[in-house]
């Protein structure tokens, strides 16, 4: 493993491990709080290491025993306190462009890793990782009702998407907390693990993704995100559309030798095993 600290700064760290980049958001002594350095830093990383051949998998997670406490109040409330309308748009927008513009449709599948406190704004960007893990014991909550504001920054959208209607009025309304079994249930989180075996997992999901055609698995995780909206009709046409952009970017070859494993040299048994290609 390798430690870098290249485009970014001290409030955010990336180590490079055989095809995974473990991004940490570092500001453990505020549970990792953001504030406009630390997203200001965030998105640096995340547009560096969507053209960076070290990233296969993108993972997030947080320093210390946080995922992230949310926003910094005091730096995104007190400090910017009378400052014009244009620098409180440029804040919000630095902070809306990593956590969720880029992520959400980010060209290499991203995991969060939820290692523990993960509160408020903190939801953005875990939920717009493809995947999410988190420890048994982590601590999740919407407490912005306590703090007299609303969850904004598409909290609020990500909370309805991943949890449901019911479930995300009463943890909005009640400021209530709940922990990584509650989220895997609810589906905020895939699945919820012993904090001891949480980077062991998150490391084996990634090599699972590591080992599928990259053009397909971007095509795939796209396309499940915008047929959600879509009706069935023009669902049927968009994917139709983006399986022949995934053939001309190069999955074809890697289907045909699939196809030949399976049913030719009976070396193949999908749902068993995946297809590693082997050159």
């Amino acid at each position: 493993m390798t430690s870098h600290n290249e485009p970014w700064g001290e409030n955010v760290l990336v180590e490079f491990d055989d095809g995974i980049a473990w991004v940490t958001m570092n500001r453990p002594e505020k549970r990792n709080a953001m504030n406009p350095a630390l997203n200001e830093e965030m998105l640096r990383v995340v547009n560096a290491l969507a053209t960076d051949d070290r990233c296969g998998v993108f993972v997030l997670t947080g320093a210390g025993e946080s995922f992230a406490a949310g926003m910094d109040l005091k730096e995104y409330f007190r400090v910017t306190d009378g400052a014009p309308d244009t620098v409180l748009l440029s804040v919000r927008r630095i902070a809306e462009e990593w956590q969720w513009r880029r992520l959400r449709d980010y060209p290499k599948p991203t995991i969060a890793m939820v290692n523990g406190w993960c509160f408020g704004g903190a939801f953005t960007p875990m939920v717009a990782c493809d995947l999410a893990i988190a420890a048994q014991d982590a601590v999740f909550g919407l407490s912005e009702i306590n703090w007299g504001i609303l969850p904004a920054g598409n909290v609020t959208k990500a909370t309805i998407e991943t949890i449901g209607y019911r479930n995300a009025l009463y943890y909005t309304m009640t400021g209530e907390t709940f922990d990584g079994r509650k989220a895997a249930a609810m589906g905020l989180v895939n699945e919820a693990v012993p904090l001891e075996r949480l980077r062991d997992r998150t490391r084996e999901l990634a090599r699972t993704l590591l080992g599928k055609n990259q053009a397909v698995l971007r095509g795939a995780k796209l396309a499940m995100k915008r047929v959600k909206y879509m009706d069935w009709e023009v669902s049927a046409d968009y994917l139709y559309a983006k399986l022949g952009e995934a053939l001309h970017l190069g999955a074809a070859e890697n289907r045909g030798k699939a196809m030949k494993a399976f049913l030719d040299d009976k070396t193949f048994r999908p749902g068993v095993e995946h297809f590693q290609d082997t050159k």
